[in-house]
């Protein structure tokens, strides 16, 4: 009797082993954005005096993040995130390394509205020893593996007397799921 249940037990656990490998708990996620400020000139144009500037916001940067975790039903991701974003106006090219935390639930048949927030530690390069916290929070449209979203980031470095840096970012992602 002992020798069945043992045989039975290594064989539920063999079976057990067998459905975990094939089902799939990792991600992979890949971000790419455009960093927005508002406009300090606008309705000004000392370049030319006869057009008038009536931008809102103008482009700051540029940013591309990358980042590896595991998920539940691609409904609850919770990763580690690093990229680099480069600052115009501030003249600042910096390294976040943070913890990435999202919610995604289905809002249609092929619709998801994900909310992430992230937070870690972002290293400005070139500039010596200069780092501090790093926070984001993001909302965004899309599908499983495709979003568009708007975020705001901020970098608690202190630079060119500013206590900490801000930026709202427009960008897009690209899930992959199938690891």
């Amino acid at each position: 009797m002992k020798k069945i249940l043992f045989a039975f037990i290594i064989i539920l656990i063999a079976s057990l082993s067998v459905n975990a490998q094939n089902k799939k708990f990792t991600y992979l996620q890949f971000d790419i954005s455009a960093s927005l400020a508002g406009n300090n000139e606008r309705y000004e144009s000392e370049d030319y005096p006869d057009q008038k500037n009536k931008d809102w916001f103008v482009p700051d940067g540029l940013g591309s993040k990358i980042g590896f975790g595991i998920h539940y039903k691609k409904w609850i991701t919770l990763g580690i995130h690093s990229g680099i974003d480069w600052k115009w106006e501030d003249k600042l090219v910096a390294v976040p390394v943070y913890l990435n935390f999202g919610l995604s639930p289905k809002v249609g048949e092929n619709t998801v509205i994900t909310a992430q927030a992230g937070y870690g530690k972002g290293f400005a390069l070139g500039r010596g020893n200069l780092n501090g916290e790093y926070r984001k929070l993001r909302i965004g449209i899309g599908s499983d593996d495709f979003i568009i979203f708007i975020e705001t980031a901020q970098y608690d470095i202190t630079l060119h007397n500013q206590k900490s840096l801000n930026s709202i970012n427009l960008g897009i992602s690209v899930v992959n799921f199938d690891l």
